[in-house]
């Protein structure tokens, strides 16, 4: 006879569980690494990034694994030391952006009034092309250095990034929870920090990355319309402007930073969508 109390069999969901983290560590993985490797690029370059090693435009060779760039600097030596001031760069306007937006954005939705100000001052903001926005900002600082263009990425950022935290805000602001918070007599420090930020976390994250991708583009075009870094520095995007004169002769010093840059801002936000909360409707198991 079969024992009525049998043992229940093994619960299933374990291997996709598992199967689940192995993939977020695998889209989480390469950004890590690539991450790792443009702070520490500056400390492991093979050579000085201002010394000449080959000569101009010079082909890959033993002294030059990527060859020469136009004054015959190794190209794999400036790759290496060129991107540590765009992560880092990229990294706090990403930061920035996405706190400033979240802030304000719960706000607007806890208070309509000033929710609609921040929305009509977000709708002018965004009418200013990010170039010119970049111009007038490190044009009228020309001490700022990477300063300023931070600065100008922020600006140009926010509006957009407010405009997606408000729309995900305004339903949490309509729950009873909220309300009955509210109701007790909680202040918009609470309501915005302790009950409207911690459900946005998965809306926040996927909004750090494209943060993310956007500061990486504006931090780079700074630099390739040389506001930001100043030659003889070496970073990912003077290095294509320097190079582009010679790519037909060494392709490494052009092909290699923005083959760099693209991977950059591609993985950090493939991780940054990786790690967001899983919001949608779970999988009822089979019983």
């Amino acid at each position: 006879m079969t024992d009525a109390a049998s043992p229940q069999a093994p619960a299933r969901p374990a291997k996709p569980a598992r199967r689940r983290t192995r993939a977020t560590v695998l889209r989480v993985l390469p950004a890590l690494l690539l991450v790792a490797l443009a702070l520490a690029g500056p400390w492991i370059a093979p050579h000085a990034v201002d010394a000449p090693v080959a000569a101009p435009y010079a082909e890959p060779g033993a002294d030059a694994v990527l060859g020469g760039d136009q004054l015959g600097r190794d190209v794999l030596s400036r790759l290496l030391a060129g991107g540590r001031d765009l992560v880092l760069s990229s990294l706090l306007v990403a930061v920035l952006v996405t706190a400033t937006a979240a802030v304000l954005g719960a706000i607007g939705a806890v208070r309509p009034l000033i929710g609609r100000a921040v929305e009509r001052i977000a709708d002018v903001l965004m009418l200013l092309p990010a170039v010119l926005g970049i111009l007038l900002v490190t044009l009228s600082w020309p001490d700022g250095g990477r300063l300023a263009v931070v600065a100008a990425a922020v600006a140009l950022g926010v509006p957009y990034a407010v405009r997606l935290a408000a729309g995900a805000a305004a339903p949490l602001a309509a729950t009873g929870y909220v309300e009955a918070a509210q109701a007790g007599g909680e202040r918009l420090g609470h309501l915005v920090l302790r009950e409207i930020l911690p459900n946005l976390r998965a809306t926040l994250l996927a909004l750090f990355g494209l943060r993310f991708v956007a500061a990486v583009y504006l931090v780079a075009t700074a630099g390739f319309l040389q506001v930001g870094p100043q030659p003889p520095a070496a970073d990912w995007a003077l290095m294509i402007r320097e190079n582009s004169a010679g790519i037909l002769l060494n392709p490494w010093a052009v092909v290699a930073p923005s083959a760099a840059i693209g991977l950059l801002a591609l993985s950090v936000n493939l991780a940054a969508a990786a790690l967001a909360p899983q919001t949608g409707r779970k999988a009822v198991p089979v019983l």
